[in-house]
């Protein structure tokens, strides 16, 4: 097959001029050309030659004017060059070898056959000639391109060998597969069970790249099924895995928080492209299965799961090298809010309700009503309506008491400082308690959060402390 028609931006025809300048064979391989073949934009173009990819790369740099940011890694022998709407990166053609502890290679020189053997999957080996003489062949050793029709995720060699080579591969198999709606090969599949412990050898960190590109593709659930499946998801995420099973006492199940876990994932998801708000549907139930009692009465209860959860967030985060900062935060205060709304749609709603759970959220409102909703997973059909159009009912009234009382990140007017100064304390508990109490007067609606009605409020309360108002020297 000839794609030189389907390469037709001007930076193949100098990567081919410099190529053949220096003498080198040169290719596009990997995942522009999957991505090519599967009409999936790209912006990213990794360039194989057979000699030195970083003198490739500066010769490249120099016929395209010398003036876009050339990044050498004389290390990995590899450069790159970016451009406004292009990376590009050059790496010579090598082959690699490994010990079975480490997923550091040993790297020798090689040919084009060595560099696609070393591939982790079929359709990740493909490439395209940029040599005069076969300028836009395709060049497919292991019938990627049948792959890519079958939608398939393959290894190029036998799978217990490549993994065995790089352990990062078993998620990179899951996440291709997740990304691209693609099965994964039997025989591929079942190295991933047999070679799951491996997965130990490599860091967290990286790790945690490919699981966080499976919580942004479009299914999630479809790579956290695989990743449970194969046994992958125990090896850096027991928490989950905990979740799945029902447990039946006289007559009496619980769903399977698993499965429900990944419903409410992929609720999210269709809202909501945010990786935090992604990880809170996660997190949501995480800490059911520590919370778990059996009454004869109701029948399974997980009491206080949210407040359990939310206090997991941050080992859990610290453990999988998850940002310990706001993304942490959000996610954690999510957890620990996601209940809330729930009596807000049972009972009668109270303004002083609306205006503590907008206070509590802030401006992580709107993020924590789509958790909510996505938190809805009944197989009864009018049962997720109503809750639903309760909802509605819900966040209408929430639009209301904002208007009117602006209570969302609200500051009190009265300070600490100005406590102090009119009671003449110094800082002491009880300027903490006068404090909190004028914030629970604004949110149970006893007074508007404004100078005149907070001051007057502030009297009465340190008169009840037996307190006197300093007079003042002027």
């Amino acid at each position: 097959m000839n794609l030189s028609d389907r390469i037709a931006d001007p930076i193949f025809k100098i990567v081919a001029e410099a190529g053949e300048k220096l003498g080198f064979d040169t290719y596009v391989v990997g995942g522009y050309v999957r991505d090519l073949l599967l009409k999936r934009d790209s912006k990213d173009i990794d360039f194989v030659c057979v000699g030195s990819g970083v003198q490739l790369a500066e010769e490249v740099h120099q016929l395209l004017g010398g003036k876009l940011p050339l990044n050498v890694f004389k290390n990995f022998g590899t450069a790159m060059i970016k451009s406004a709407d292009l990376e590009l990166e050059f790496v010579g053609a090598r082959k690699e070898s490994y010990n079975r502890n480490s997923r550091k290679p040993i790297v020798e020189d090689g040919t084009l056959a060595d560099d696609q053997n070393r591939r982790d999957f079929t359709i990740n080996a493909l490439a395209i000639s940029l040599n005069k003489s076969n300028y836009g062949e395709l060049i497919d050793p292991f019938n990627g391109l049948g792959d890519l029709k079958k939608k398939l995720i393959k290894t190029p060699l036998a799978p217990a060998e490549t993994f065995s080579d790089d352990p990062l591969r078993m998620m990179r198999a899951v996440r291709f597969a997740a990304q691209l709606n693609f099965d994964i090969d039997g025989d591929t599949f079942l190295a991933l069970r047999e070679m799951k412990d491996r997965l130990q050898i490599v860091s967290k960190e990286r790790v945690i790249v490919e699981l966080n590109k499976i919580i942004l593709s479009k299914k999630p659930s479809y790579g956290f099924n695989l990743l449970f499946h194969s046994g992958l998801l125990i090896e850096f995420f027991p928490e989950m895995v905990a979740l799945q099973g029902v447990e039946t006492k006289d007559d009496k199940s619980h769903k399977d928080n698993f499965y429900h876990t990944l419903q409410v994932l992929d609720n999210v998801a269709e809202k909501s492209d945010d990786l935090w708000l992604r990880w809170a549907a996660i997190m949501h139930d995480i800490a059911k299965p520590p919370t778990k009692r059996f009454n004869k009465k109701v029948g399974w209860t997980f009491h206080g799961h949210e407040d359990k959860g939310a206090r997991m967030t941050p080992g859990i985060f610290r453990r999988l090298k998850l940002p310990m900062g706001k993304e942490m935060k959000f996610v954690q205060k999510l957890v620990r809010l996601h209940l809330r709304p729930i009596p807000l749609v049972r009972d009668e709603i109270t303004d002083s309700a609306i205006r503590r759970l907008l206070f509590d959220a802030g401006d992580d409102i709107e993020s924590l009503m789509i958790l909510c909703r996505a938190d809805i997973t009944s197989k009864n059909n009018a049962k997720v309506k109503r809750f639903l159009k309760n909802f509605d009912i819900v966040e209408s009234k929430m639009r209301e008491v904002e208007e009117k009382d602006k209570i969302r990140n609200f500051q009190p007017v009265i300070t600490g400082e100005m406590v102090m100064t009119t009671f003449g304390l110094k800082p002491d508990k009880i300027v903490g308690e006068i404090k909190e109490a004028l914030k629970e007067a604004v949110l149970e609606g006893k007074i508007k959060n404004e100078y005149e009605e907070a001051f007057a409020l502030m009297l009465e309360l340190g008169k009840q402390k037996g307190l006197e108002q300093v007079k003042s020297e002027n």
